[in-house]
């Protein structure tokens, strides 16, 4: 999930026929399971954690990023949830089938409500809540994520009726409905936990912007109040009747502002578990915290954006600067000097812990090493084309730790290139993400991606795909090139995830020959707790697993 999306990016080419089923599962690492008896659980003090202010109101399909993301996916459940591993069991679903990886028939189980102990959650809710999503009318950054039903290229038209659906999706009855993809894509249920595809109940459409301020949900927890920029408190959904119990008896995540006062309420009990932690931390928290400390690959991906539509970066002599400003950063000794073993620079666009990610092999790859004497050259080669039209601006949000890092690549633009690189923050992320929206920030700007599900797909189709452009998704920077979409779309369709990784890889080959990014490094999941908490586990996606923590 960022920190998502039009056009037809689907191949066509059909995958083997399978037999595909999630049958229901009992149970995970330590929740009740389906129909358990302890469902509503919770005990003892509430979990104080971290988080920054959701950018949007609290819509599935309207979420992409962290803040908002770890509160949909508390007080929301869908069809399937990912485990500590990021493997998939089911949660809403009874089963998830499919003849042909193109046709899926998909059945939720029978007597769940939302957390008003009343409302049923029905096969409607979620056709109803997918064809909200996947309509341009209603402008959800989800949009993309809808993009493999049939039907889609129709409701992602400007001129699009608002009440249109879907053409791929249809209920059978209160309990079972069907999805129909323009491709094989055997992936299909892996996505199916992401917070776009979670549903709403009927109520929910009377007035959208109001029940994102405080929704009627079906999850674990639900929302007691939203106090914005300080805190939203979270309280065991007793109608919850799933795998994902909490241990707790709430959550109350706390907005900080400033990463230097979360770390030094860590350390004096007053937050319970963070998951990230400020420059001036990194060198000694493992120290600090002895085995309360979290530092293990994660999948999260850090980089620069290079708009398009900024001038300085277009045709001929943007191509070229692209190519001389990567050259031109130091990403090892950066890694080494401020993040003491929590990054590693980076060698291709995908995390490491995602199958094919990391890779070594992506050909023109050289382009993301240190070399000062070809980064001057590249830089003299674009000059002499079009001068650029300084200072170089690196845009951040202060309210998250990135300021010295940015001072860091900064500088190594300034003395390599001999230009003025000056970093740029904003007080917070939402005001920055508000101007990268409306396509008013020039300039650079810091960006980085979040895995929404464990697939080297969701590292490059929401963030460089053309129907991901123009404030549809999250490619902000407005990447266009249809040979990579296409390439993405014959990954979708391979048979086997070996298969798609090869395409993809040479869909890579195309994003470092382009650069829209300048990949930076990977993140590790990096965090702690306190003193008074236990069972402490973070997911695959960095998130600690809040529901299994007891105090």
């Amino acid at each position: 999930m960022a920190i998502s999306r039009r056009s037809m990016m689907l191949g066509t080419a059909a995958g083997g026929a399978a037999a595909l089923t999630l049958a229901a599962c009992g149970g995970d690492e330590g929740g009740a399971g389906a129909g358990g008896s302890d469902a509503g659980g919770g005990t003892g003090e509430p979990i104080y954690a971290n988080t920054t202010e959701p950018e949007n109101p609290l819509l599935p399909a309207n979420t992409g990023e962290v803040g908002g993301g770890r509160i949909i996916t508390m007080i929301f459940a869908g069809l399937v949830y990912y485990k500590a591993d990021g493997s998939i069991e089911n949660d809403i679903a009874e089963s998830i089938e499919s003849e042909d990886n193109q046709n899926w028939t998909i059945k939720i189980r029978s007597g769940l409500t939302y957390s008003d102990g009343s409302t049923p959650i029905t096969a409607q809710d979620f056709v109803d809540s997918w064809n909200y999503g996947a309509n341009a009318a209603n402008a959800q950054i989800g949009q993309y994520f809808f993009e493999p039903f049939e039907g889609y290229e129709e409701l992602s038209a400007e001129d699009v009726a608002p009440d249109a659906t879907l053409s791929g999706l249809e209920v059978v009855d209160e309990t079972t409905f069907t999805a129909r993809l323009v491709t094989p894509q055997s992936d299909f249920p892996t996505r199916l936990g992401y917070s776009a595809y979670m549903p709403m109940p009927p109520s929910a459409f009377d007035d959208m912007e109001a029940y994102g301020e405080a929704p009627l949900a079906n999850g674990p927890y639900k929302l007691e109040t939203w106090t914005h920029d300080q805190e939203l408190v979270l309280v065991p959904n007793e109608s919850y009747d799933g795998p994902r119990t909490p241990k707790n008896s709430g959550i109350t995540f706390t907005v900080y502002q400033d990463p230097e006062t979360m770390y030094l309420d860590l350390q004096s009990d007053n937050v319970d578990v963070v998951d990230r932690l400020p420059g001036s931390a990194l060198a000694t928290f493992e120290s600090d915290l002895g085995e309360r400390a979290v530092n293990a690959p994660g999948a999260v991906f850090q980089s620069i954006t290079l708009p398009g539509y900024d001038p300085n970066f277009e045709g001929e002599a943007g191509a070229i600067r692209r190519k001389a400003l990567s050259r031109a950063i130091d990403r090892k000794s950066i890694c080494d000097n401020l993040f003491f073993g929590t990054r590693t620079p980076a060698t291709d666009f995908v995390s490491p812990v995602i199958p094919g990610g990391g890779a070594t092999d992506i050909p023109g790859a050289e382009v993301l090493e240190f070399d000062e004497a070809e980064a001057k050259k590249l830089w003299e080669e674009a000059e002499a084309i079009t001068p650029f039209k300084g200072p170089l601006t690196l845009a951040y949000n202060a309210d998250g730790p990135h300021a010295d890092w940015v001072e860091a690549v900064c500088n190594s633009l300034a003395n390599v290139l001999g230009i003025e690189a000056k970093p740029t923050p904003f007080p917070a992320f939402g005001e920055m993400r508000e101007q990268i929206r409306a396509r008013d920030l020039l300039g650079t700007w810091r960006s980085g991606w979040q895995a929404d599900y464990p697939s080297a797909y969701n590292f490059l189709g929401p963030l460089y795909g053309s129907s991901a452009a123009d404030g549809n998704g999250s490619n902000d920077g407005d990447y266009k090139n249809p040979e990579f979409d296409q390439l993405l779309a014959d990954g979708l369709a391979a048979e086997t995830e070996e298969d798609a990784i090869k395409i993809w890889k040479e869909a890579e080959a195309l994003l470092m020959r382009d650069l829209p990014v300048l990949p930076l490094w990977y993140q590790n999941t990096i965090g702690g707790y306190s003193t008074l908490v236990s069972d402490v586990e973070y997911g695959w996606d960095t998130v600690p697993l809040y529901h299994n923590i007891t105090k």
